[in-house]
């Protein structure tokens, strides 16, 4: 028998339909189901947006934010290459089919998808449910695949370009499709992060297919996963999530191949091309003013075959250009949760005690700020990351994917970080050697040789200085140390960074830095090498 989440009979409160159709009663706070509450209220994780990676969303209800493969794939860590490859492979198999005129399998790779509501991402109105993609869509969605020129001519090669010249494909679907084909290393993902926030796992959820790069097929292996008011839950990486795709229809025709035309054929200013190109562009202005979504009323395969040169040029430009993360602002308005409150949870650091008897709490209220304060530069924090095959472990890991700040100055400098590490001492005495040495001992080519600790206070800085000086000339890794001073300093250069433009004289603020600057960390850093 299939695994399925339909349920036959009313469930008991918090329970969840597995293999075997039995009924499992989760060990969740009392609640009422079907009430809207966001993942970190359902779970009592007592954390907000800013300090969470992944997208907190509503349990119950959809967030207007979607998947774009195109962003996702120009993120160079090892999770977001996995998740490339798997993009690849997938929509490599559909036009290798289309392309031989092999049906079958075409409908073998499509006809199986179905609306991701794990994520609760979308439009849908009221409950998360199956308003895109569904055995309908998939069938048009096949049939115009089918019919369409762009296939065989070549105009596809990535999954997001169906967004441009495939009908029904927009961004909800494309967003849908990336979710299915990348579910698996989502389900990863959303197994690491309920370990760090002991969000309870149910075995043996069936919460949909999985795409298998090697096999080139679909896998439909039950797996563990959170469950919410009885259904499967995908935790999303806020990092990876847009309002919306990198490339769209509506942008390539209005602002790239409307002008090439009307350039094109100034000479026939009322040949039937200009006046078609006009009246859509006409059209697009004024679905635009009144809101709606809508695609061009012209065959954009037949224009971009005959200006192929503009459609490369535009997919050239959006990937030098990369829509940049939702910030806090965004995050918090999109989700409906509480805007990022630095100095809370900076005194939530400050307030806890010196003391190994308080070292766990201090651990989870530094990870907290680090993970608002250096997001999205650093990701992916994992708490006691397990290295050397389990034989060492790491306080917090991150994920280096900064684009433009000091952790990305660091990798083009040839300091290797695709890793950061932190070590986190409750200490309010100086730190010596074995610290040094236990932080230098997680470093590896591969890994990364940058790390930082932070210690309560210092009384010699400049001893514990020499140092990682000395570790960093005897190419033992690059080690920075931040104490309570420090991170106020950390603070008030994010704030300002993220802060007005103008300040409260109406006067562009001077000297302003610039979002995950950390010009700190550029002070420390030359320090340590100078």
């Amino acid at each position: 028998m299939p695994y399925s989440t339909d349920f036959q009979q009313s469930p008991p409160p918090h329970a969840m339909c597995i293999a075997g159709r039995q009924w499992v009663t989760l060990k969740v706070a009392e609640k009422t189901l079907g009430v809207a509450m966001h993942v970190s209220e359902y779970y009592n994780l007592g954390r907000l947006q800013p300090t969470l990676d992944f997208v907190d969303v509503d349990t119950v209800m959809d967030t207007p934010v979607y998947i774009d493969p195109g962003n996702l794939k120009k993120l160079s860590d090892d999770w977001a290459v996995q998740c490339a490859e798997m993009l690849g492979t997938f929509f490599d198999s559909v036009v290798q089919s289309l392309s031989m005129g092999d049906d079958r399998r075409v409908r073998e790779l499509l006809v199986r998808l179905q609306e991701p509501n794990e994520t609760h991402f979308g439009l849908s109105k009221g409950k998360s449910r199956g308003r895109a993609l569904g055995p309908d869509l998939v069938n048009k969605i096949c049939r115009n695949l089918h019919a369409s020129r762009a296939a065989r001519s070549g105009l596809l090669e990535d999954l997001e370009d169906t967004a441009l010249f495939i009908k029904n494909i927009g961004r909800d679907i494309v967003s849908d499709i990336t979710t299915c084909v990348i579910r698996g290393m989502l389900t990863s993902y959303t197994q690491s992060m309920a370990k760090m926030h002991d969000i309870p796992l149910v075995d043996e959820v069936y919460s949909g297919l999985a795409w298998d790069p090697v096999r080139r097929e679909w896998d439909d292996s039950p797996t563990s996963l959170p469950v919410a008011d009885g259904k499967p839950l995908l935790l999303v990486p806020k990092v990876i999530v847009r309002y919306d795709l990198l490339a769209t229809k509506q942008d390539f025709f209005r602002n790239h191949l409307a002008p090439a035309i009307l350039a094109d054929e100034s000479d026939r200013p009322t040949g039937k091309l200009v006046r078609a190109a006009k009246d859509a562009v006409r059209e697009l202005k004024q679905k635009s003013a009144e809101g709606a979504d809508e695609e061009p009323e012209v065959d954009l395969v037949e224009l971009a075959e005959e200006r192929v040169e503009v459609f490369r040029a535009y997919k050239d430009e959006k990937r030098a250009k990369p829509i940049k993360p939702l910030t806090h602002a965004q995050l918090s308005k999109v989700t409906g949760t509480d805007p990022v409150d630095f100095d809370e949870l900076l005194d939530n650091v400050l307030k806890i005690p010196p003391g190994s008897q308080h070292a766990s709490r201090c651990h989870d209220a530094i990870e907290a700020l680090f993970t608002a304060l250096f997001y999205p530069a650093l990701t992916n924090p994992v708490k006691e990351h397990p290295v050397d095959d389990g034989r060492k472990r790491v306080d917090i890991t991150y994920t280096n994917r900064d684009r433009r700040g000091f952790f990305d100055w660091l990798t083009r400098q040839g300091y290797l970080c695709p890793y950061v590490f932190f070590e986190c001492k409750n200490y309010s005495s100086d730190l010596g050697n074995p610290e040094l040495d236990q932080i230098c001992g997680r470093f590896t080519p591969l890994r990364g040789k940058v790390g930082i600790i932070i210690c309560r206070s210092f009384v010699e800085k400049g001893r514990f200085l020499q140092r990682c000086r000395d570790a960093a000339r005897g190419h033992r890794g690059y080690v920075l140390f931040l104490d309570d001073g420090d991170l106020r300093l950390l603070v008030d250069e994010v704030k300002k960074a993220l802060g007005p433009r103008l300040g409260p004289d109406g006067r562009v603020v001077r000297n302003k830095p610039k979002p995950a600057e950390f010009r700190l960390l550029h002070e420390k850093f030359r320090d340590l090498v100078s």
